[in-house]
């Protein structure tokens, strides 16, 4: 399975912990923006975003860990359109509806709040 796990800088480590299990287990990471310095440039932002939409388009998966940064919610989209399946993390269960995103409720979209653990049991069951 490739899989590309869309973040902000602020989950750095989880996103890479999640990115050791699943490479440990076979899996490829698309791309891993994790070793990216800050980009000081419009040039360098721009090498990033289109390796970034590369990772996602070439994925089987797109894992999300919320809260997300900028480029998140971009990065699930394009998955979405591609219909790719996707699945969100956040340790805090969404219960309000007016509060919550229109697309974490759509066909292919598979939100968990249990633990990390749940899932990489779900995108492994579900994926492979």
């Amino acid at each position: 399975m490739k899989f590309y796990i869309a973040s902000g800088l602020q989950n750095k480590e989880t996103v890479q912990q999640v990115s050791m299990v699943l490479c440990e287990k076979g899996h490829h990471h698309t791309y891993d923006w994790t070793k990216n310095d800050n980009a000081d440039s419009f040039e360098k932002l721009s090498i990033i975003g289109e390796a970034e939409k590369k990772g996602v388009q070439e994925a089987d998966v797109l894992i999300a860990l919320l809260p997300g940064g900028k480029g998140t919610h971009i990065e699930i989209g394009i998955a979405i359109g591609m219909n790719k399946p996707v699945y969100i993390y956040t340790e805090f269960r969404i219960n309000d509806p007016l509060s919550s995103c229109t697309f974490y409720h759509i066909e292919g979209v598979t939100m968990i709040s249990d633990n990390i653990n749940e899932l990489l049991i779900k995108v492994e069951e579900e994926v492979v």
